[in-house]
């Protein structure tokens, strides 16, 4: 129904309610016997590699977590500067908290991951590791 003085949208309007304004049935609408039937079941998703599926492929989403915690615990160690330049405190608790999230990370995603998401995540906690263990040495050799 186009008022006057308005262009044709190319649009159609169809009511396509059983009832009109005052309540009666309309003659052009459905009967229950006309209906659609809607689909309601669930889609089964598959999680298995099918064949031929790339063994390299790396998730952005993953990758990206993995940077935020092993960010966030360098930070922690001290070895990542402010934007002024100055270095943080060390808080080697932090760090451990950070590192051990990445390991749960590791741990819990294990048969999931690629090759390469594999070798990033454990390439990540081995420098880690590597590095609260030096920054704890430090610590330790400065306390005595």
């Amino acid at each position: 129904m186009a008022e006057q003085g308005h262009e044709e949208s190319g649009f159609k309007v169809v009511d396509r309610r059983p009832f009109a304004v005052d309540g009666t049935r309309r003659e052009d609408a459905p009967r229950d016997e006309e209906k659609t039937t809607v689909r309601t079941e669930k889609p089964q998703l598959s999680l298995e590699k099918g064949p031929g599926a790339p063994d390299d492929r790396m998730d952005e989403g993953f990758l990206m977590l993995v940077e935020f915690l092993a960010h966030t615990a360098l930070a922690h160690l001290g070895l990542v500067g402010t934007p002024g330049g100055e270095s943080l405190p060390v808080d080697l608790e932090s760090a451990r908290a950070m590192t051990d999230m990445l390991g749960v990370l590791q741990d819990k995603t294990r048969g999931n991951l690629s090759n390469s998401e594999q070798k990033v995540i454990g390439d990540v906690l081995f420098e880690l590791h590597t590095r609260f263990v030096e920054i704890q040495r430090r610590a330790s050799a400065k306390r005595k």
